[in-house]
């Protein structure tokens, strides 16, 4: 792990050193050598000698300690009209998660992988849950993006600041893989204008049927989120003062969650839209953060695709999956772990030919 920056969650740019370009080399080197035709194990090999590069050592060590978390938050432009699902789903899944029966409580058993949920910023007294889960709440909900900022500037930095302390607690015990998951009903609306902010885009490009609105929904979905754009003008340029704008203070907590992952050194891999998101501020913040990161799976939120070709990462699943909860990047897995068994376990070539 380099550690080669600061904790600080500021919005100047801190660049990111890359994973060892000559630990990469060798072990690009060494898939090349296995007794399998080049190019034969297509994103399973490129994989695995990413996971080398990250690790430091050719051939990467097993992956046994791989941590996921669950960043959950209401959002105001739920009771506008963008979601098929009330915001009482919210508060319920929380629940669901805690109680080990959501869609990825049951795809990180079967992966072996330990999931936290944290309380962020629901709207709901959840007191009645493990103390942990609300421990770092900053707020209840957030405000209706097209009518007003989501955060103050303080709740954006506090946000930022204890997603970074949750990663950096995680490395601290081990942690091998991070993982980011979201749950929050409405989340889709501000992830997308977040992509749109940062990439210069419109309203129409971004914006999808999130838990499966109807064409009505939709078009309302697409005006909030043009009204968004509009009323942030030029304040995009500042990182923070972006998520203050149009994000959340679950969606700062992603963010800050994955600079201080990329700083330590430690590999994420990303969910759907909205760890997605985070990730192209996060990459504002730290240029050079996303040579840390592999896309778990392509959501079927249009925003994604745009935010992935802008870190230029290439998605490990196409399942027309939408789920969030990190269930993507759960059922990636096991493609990481093939991409370290074939260069743990496959014979080289010099050793099985005279």
């Amino acid at each position: 792990m380099d550690q080669n920056q600061s904790h600080d969650p500021s919005p100047h740019p801190r660049p990111v050193l890359p994973p060892s370009p000559e630990v990469a080399a060798r072990a690009r080197e060494r898939l090349a050598a296995l007794a399998t035709p080049a190019g034969a194990l297509g994103r399973v090999g490129e994989v695995g000698a990413w996971l080398a590069a990250v690790q430091g050592e050719v051939p990467p060590r097993p992956l046994t300690d791989v941590r996921l978390v669950v960043f959950a938050g209401d959002h105001g432009v739920a009771a506008h009209g963008v979601s098929a699902y009330p915001p009482a789903v919210t508060e319920a899944m929380v629940r669901t998660i805690v109680a080990g029966r959501a869609g990825v409580s049951a795809l990180a058993r079967e992966h072996g992988v330990a999931v936290t949920v944290l309380d962020i910023a629901v709207d709901a007294d959840l007191a009645d849950l493990p103390a942990e889960v609300g421990a770092r709440k900053v707020r209840r909900g957030s405000g209706p993006i097209h009518l007003t900022d989501a955060l103050t500037r303080a709740e954006a930095e506090q946000s930022l600041a204890l997603g970074a302390e949750v990663a950096r607690e995680l490395v601290e015990d081990g942690a091998e893989v991070l993982m980011t998951g979201d749950l929050g009903i409405g989340n889709t609306t501000p992830a997308a204008a977040l992509v749109a902010a940062v990439l210069g885009l419109p309203a129409d490009e971004v914006t999808g049927r999130g838990t499966g609105v109807d064409d009505a929904g939709w078009a309302r979905k697409r005006d909030v989120v043009a009204e968004a754009l509009t009323r942030v003008g030029g304040r995009a340029a500042d990182p923070v003062e972006l998520l203050t704008a149009l994000g959340s203070a679950d969606l700062a907590a992603t963010t800050g969650f994955l600079v201080e992952a990329s700083t330590a050194g430690v590999p994420v891999v990303l969910d759907g839209l909205m760890s997605v998101a985070c990730a192209v501020v996060a990459e504002a913040i730290a240029p050079g953060a996303s040579a840390w990161w592999v896309a778990g799976h392509c959501s079927t939120e249009p925003a994604q695709a745009h935010a992935l070709t802008s870190l230029g990462l290439e998605p490990l699943l196409d399942l027309g999956m939408r789920l969030g909860e990190g269930s993507g990047a759960v059922a990636a897995l096991p493609v990481l772990r093939s991409g370290i068994a074939v260069l743990r376990d496959v014979a080289l070539l010099s050793d099985i030919m005279p």
